[in-house]
């Protein structure tokens, strides 16, 4: 998404045969473009977690994406709106891996025992089609609407909280807009964690130690302005707030 600010008609309006493994091809390949401009892959997010989205966009299934550094936004620097189209902000609980995570046959036992640690964060998405209208291979080869992401100041050991339990706030100019816990991603995060495991291991990939696991957005996406104020309070994972 970054270095973008042009919308278009989804891919699959020009090619209706377009298939989810072509279009992981696509992001793997923009993965490659953005490694050769000097990008460091950081890890993975997963996308359309929550069946209500998957509901709301018309998708079946989750999604795999790859993040960068360039799309991490420390605390204090504004949103650049300059190079965005349509950004929306959505609270996320954050894996850090302690350890490689192998799939086939991962569980959500398994994948918890690979995370050091859990923060709460904001993903920052921007789908580059019009209207935020896609079929699923339209988003996977769109990198899952990735453009910036936020992690929280408060990291936790998983074992020390219920992360289906873990509740997130969102707030838009000082008003709570929008609520929901960690049971809103896949029933719980680690089984976010596992899928994305599993994903990988039939594209013959893992997850690696230290990378960073978006889980999903736990609500629905609040459209970003420029000037307004946008943060999530979690339970135990303290708050962050964007500055837009």
């Amino acid at each position: 998404m970054l270095g973008t600010v042009s919308e278009r008609a989804p891919l699959s309006a020009e090619w209706p045969d377009l298939d989810v493994d072509t279009a992981y091809a696509i992001q793997d390949e923009a993965l490659r473009q953005r490694r050769a401009r000097g990008e460091t892959l950081v890890g993975v997010k997963l996308g359309l977690t929550s069946r209500a989205k998957q509901q709301r966009m018309g998708i079946d299934s989750p999604l795999l994406a790859w993040l960068t550094d360039a799309m991490v936004l420390p605390a204090g620097v504004p949103v650049p709106h300059d190079v965005l189209i349509h950004p929306r902000a959505e609270p996320e609980l954050v894996f850090v891996l302690g350890r490689r995570l192998a799939g086939p046959g991962v569980t959500a036992a398994t994948a918890s025992a690979a995370v050091d640690r859990v923060y709460g964060g904001i993903e920052v998405i921007d789908s580059r089609y019009a209207d935020y209208r896609f079929t699923l291979p339209d988003a996977v080869a769109d990198n899952g609407s990735s453009a910036y992401f936020s992690v929280g100041p408060v990291g936790l050991p998983p074992a020390s909280l219920d992360l289906s339990l873990e509740a997130a706030l969102l707030e838009v100019d000082g008003q709570i807009v929008d609520t929901a816990t960690g049971a809103a991603v896949q029933g719980h995060p680690a089984e976010a964690l596992a899928l994305a495991a599993n994903a990988l291991a039939a594209r013959g990939l893992a997850l690696e130690p230290g990378w960073l696991v978006l889980t999903g957005g736990m609500t629905d996406a609040v459209p970003l302005r420029p000037g307004s104020r946008v943060a999530a309070h979690f339970s135990h994972l303290g708050s962050l707030t964007l500055a837009t």
